[in-house]
């Protein structure tokens, strides 16, 4: 079992002619994603990186081609559209890279996708990637190894920080999860950890969190219901300073909620192992485990 995707997945890249969908689209296929069909509207019935068809829309990409996910590189302005679109397509998966999608916007994304059961990773994420079999979105290959830990991050740097850390040390992960930076994200930590209680393959998770929002504090509720597998987990922005934004939009403590100190103490309350210091999450993760290289 795999999350959310496996090698066999077939994906549509929504603005794959654009130079960021282009560059990104050359890695996922390197990395061994079935990339589909690319959408792009007025270039239909072209193709680009020299095999891949492009369509004008992504139920003609779909009806063509197939296809069970999407990844948007849709600049912010069109992105809920193209993302209403992917779903109104009969896409389950929509993996949405772009940063900056307008909150409205994203109001109405939800809306329309609690109508169709799609899920959503991101907005302002670097998608998500099942070692050795399939990677959709930005996330660097080379540094992933398969195994049994499973990676779910607020933070793209940090994930790939925490996946070298786990590599290095002899640690392979089952998938890694990009959430996403922006204020209305789709899947939160309490749904993937959901996954990741459900597929055997993962042994125990790591979770990197930041500043910003609850969705730490509603992790920890799962973890004391019902979740019951080893977590480790990090917060970053513990030294942030109160109504200051860290790096990503939905980053920042309001009204007296969101701060690093609650969200560490609500994790370690439910069971989580604080990993202290960003530097310490191989080895945190290898001494609570005792995994063998």
């Amino acid at each position: 079992m795999s999350i959310l995707a496996r090698r066999d997945t077939r994906v549509i890249v929504q603005g794959i002619t654009g130079r960021e969908g282009a560059y990104h689209t050359q890695q996922m296929l390197a990395y061994g994603t079935r990339v589909a069909a690319g959408v792009t509207p007025g270039k239909g019935g072209t193709f680009t990186l020299g095999k891949i068809p492009v369509f004008n829309t992504v139920s003609e990409a779909v009806g063509q081609e197939g296809g069970e996910a999407t990844v948007l590189f849709v600049p912010a302005l069109a992105a809920a559209n193209a993302l209403i679109e992917a779903a109104a397509a009969g896409l389950k998966l929509l993996v949405c890279i772009t940063e900056g999608i307008p909150v409205r916007d994203m109001v109405r994304v939800h809306a329309f996708l609690r109508r169709t059961g799609s899920r959503l990773v991101g907005p302002n994420s670097p998608g998500l990637i099942i070692p050795g079999q399939c990677k959709l979105g930005i996330m660097p290959g080379a540094i992933h190894r398969p195994g049994r830990v499973g990676v779910v991050s607020r933070s793209g740097t940090l994930t790939y920080e925490a996946v070298a850390q786990l590599s290095r040390a002899g640690l392979g992960q089952s998938a890694c999860l990009g959430l996403g930076g922006d204020p209305l994200p789709g899947l939160r930590f309490k749904d993937a950890l959901a996954l990741f209680q459900e597929d055997p393959e993962t042994e125990a998770v790591v979770l990197i969190g930041e500043i910003g929002g609850t969705d730490e504090e509603d992790a920890a509720d799962y973890l004391r219901s019902s979740f019951t597998k080893p977590l480790a987990a990090y917060i970053a922005g513990q030294s942030a300073p109160a109504e200051k934004r860290l790096g990503h939009s939905g980053a920042i403590i309001s009204r007296g909620q969101g701060g690093a100190a609650e969200k560490i103490r609500a994790l370690a309350a439910a069971g989580a192992h604080i990993i202290p210091s960003v530097i310490d999450i191989g080895s945190t993760v290898k001494n609570l485990l005792d995994f063998k290289p």
